[in-house]
């Protein structure tokens, strides 16, 4: 199984920028996707999750109205719009996929290498 993730960047604040992320190896449609950011010197957080069909999405509090997730089956592919971007949205931002949509960490089975967002004052 792979997740690649794809399109993080250095943006001014209130920038946009959007992440992909293409899997293989894996049923894609099967799968529920997650994204998650992690900061210098902090823990791996929840930003967002989308269920298998797209019909269910969650969304942390810090991101909603910001950030949009979304997907395409049909490209193995698992989107992430980040709009009004902030300098605390600068982190390492990590794809999973995983058996349930849920918020937590562990509960994700496969994940990506990560993309970095930096995003300057």
């Amino acid at each position: 199984v792979q997740l690649q993730a794809s399109g993080g960047g250095l943006v001014q604040a209130g920038g946009s920028l959007r992440l992909s992320c293409a899997a293989s190896g894996l049923t894609f449609r099967s799968y529920a996707m997650g994204w998650f950011r992690q900061a210098p010197g902090k823990e791996r957080e929840f930003v967002g999750a989308i269920s298998w069909s797209g019909g269910i999405k969650y969304y942390a509090d810090f991101v909603k109205g910001r950030f949009t997730i979304s997907r395409d089956n049909a490209k193995n592919t698992v989107y992430l719009q980040m709009n009004s971007l902030k300098p605390e949205d600068t982190a390492v931002y990590y794809c999973a996929a995983g058996d349930v949509l849920r918020k937590q960490v562990e509960e994700y089975d496969y994940w990506g290498q990560g993309t970095l967002v930096t995003v300057s004052s």
